[in-house]
């Protein structure tokens, strides 16, 4: 196999800002703020009537402000540039399946915790496939950002189309979310399930079939 492209970049500034007037990347993102962002957990410790300056929380501002960078690393990279890490093998026709793929993700409702795992069914097209740890690694860049499950998941099954022209994609997530676990109905051991569908997969009923029974193993 000898690979056709070999890229990887972070997002880039595109010369844009928001409304306030903050740049922003190629993502749509603008770069985090690490003196705003402790700023903001210190003032939100003393809207919850806490002590911001007690010896347990002198360096909890940094530290959050510090975990935000890798928690939303996402809002900085271009996920979908992990899959242009490409081979050539004329002889798979078949479909790929890469199962349980462990993924964390914030909800973007409550900012609290949601984690779980991913599965991906793809046809290569002409045999145009990609490294099993590049779909893990788009995966994970996409989840590390403000979303929703169902979003989420339409990211992951949209940059494998759109990077590897796949004859048809699958993307089925499962995730137990800490907004429903901790708070308001408190449904311990819940999990919600969200589904993409690309390409022959929405098209042929007996593909989409067979990839599900891949799928769920």
């Amino acid at each position: 196999m000898v690979p056709q492209t070999s890229s990887f970049r972070a997002a880039e500034p595109t010369g844009e800002k928001d409304r306030y007037g903050r740049p922003l990347n190629d993502q749509g993102f603008a770069p985090i703020d690490k003196p705003r962002a402790e700023a903001a957990v210190r003032e939100f410790l003393l809207a919850i009537g806490e002590d911001p300056d007690r010896e347990g929380l002198k360096g909890t501002p940094e530290r959050v402000a510090r975990a935000a960078e890798e928690l939303f690393g996402g809002m900085q990279e271009d996920p979908a540039a992990h899959l242009r890490r490409q081979f050539q093998e004329e002889q798979n026709q078949e479909m790929v399946v890469v199962r349980d793929i462990p993924f964390s993700s914030m909800c973007e409702h409550h900012i609290l915790p949601f984690e779980g795992t991913a599965s991906v069914c793809y046809i290569p097209r002409k045999g145009r496939i990609t490294g099993l740890s590049k779909i893990a690694r788009c995966v994970v860049g996409y989840g590390h950002r403000l979303q929703v499950q169902e979003r989420l998941t339409a990211q992951v099954a949209d940059a494998l189309m759109r990077e590897l022209d796949p004859l048809g994609v699958m993307v089925v997530m499962q995730a137990e979310h800490t907004c429903m676990t901790m708070r308001g109905v408190r449904a311990a051991g819940s999990s919600t399930v969200t589904s993409a569908v690309r390409g022959v997969f929405k098209a042929d009923s007996k593909t989409r079939e067979e990839a599900l029974r891949l799928l769920r193993g």
